[in-house]
């Protein structure tokens, strides 16, 4: 699952949002940038994989017990079960484009990694200014955590701030921490190409979280259980 993001869409002209939920997507993501990035280089993410793998895979719990009918994957019907229940208070049509824009094989089932990237997808949207007092966004605290270091790795990516990374942007941020390296260039590109898989040469908040998960080994969960299977 997730790594064979084929789906094709018109191209972007410039950084025009396609979808009413992209705008909403960037424009969070705009709102989080003003407040500037903790990460220095992109070495001190490749780091935290492992953790970050660990903290995401202990969601499979989540995920087992709102798939109540054990398919392994969450259809819209449980993703509103499971919203309810997280308390996260979203439209029937905003659950049904997150559900839309998440579930990348079109096969109306959200898998394990989908299920993440939607989860954190709302952390981003749930960041309202005006409800200073909700400290835990989705119920998750715990996880939320980590989805704070992927919206923070995100915005230290994105150099200009306007809610995609560029070709440039990523070539930029490999450079600064692998300086001196004839490979740089390279990694930048190969890292680019992970996560552009509409290939119109921008990077959405949510294309850079599926590239996220297959780095960090998500969809290797997937994989063993299918072998299993």
């Amino acid at each position: 699952m997730g790594g064979a993001l084929g789906k094709s869409e018109s191209p972007r002209k410039g950084s025009m949002p396609e979808t009413k939920l992209e705008a909403k997507m960037v424009e969070a993501m705009q709102r989080r940038e003003s407040q500037g990035s903790s990460v220095k280089s992109f070495n001190t993410i490749i780091l935290k994989f492992p953790k970050i793998d660990e903290s995401l895979r202990k969601c499979k719990a989540i995920f087992e017990q709102f798939d109540e009918d054990s398919n392994g994957a969450i259809d819209q019907e449980e993703l509103k079960k499971c919203f309810s229940k997280l308390e996260i208070s979203f439209s029937e049509e905003e659950i049904n484009d997150l559900f839309e824009a998440c579930d990348i094989n079109e096969d109306m089932g959200m898998k394990f990694n989908e299920f993440i990237v939607l989860l954190c997808v709302v952390y981003l949207l749930k960041n309202d200014p005006a409800a200073l007092h909700a400290k835990s966004r989705i119920g998750m605290p715990k996880l939320e955590g980590t989805f704070e270091t992927l919206v923070d790795t995100f915005v230290f990516l994105d150099k200009n701030k306007d809610g995609y990374v560029s070709k440039n942007e990523m070539v930029q941020a490999i450079n600064e921490t692998t300086s001196g390296e004839r490979s740089s260039g390279r990694i930048a590109m190969k890292r680019f190409e992970e996560m552009d898989w509409d290939k119109n040469g921008m990077v959405n908040f949510k294309e850079f979280l599926f590239a996220f998960t297959r780095w960090v080994g998500i969809d290797e969960v997937d994989d063993e259980e299918n072998d299993e299977a």
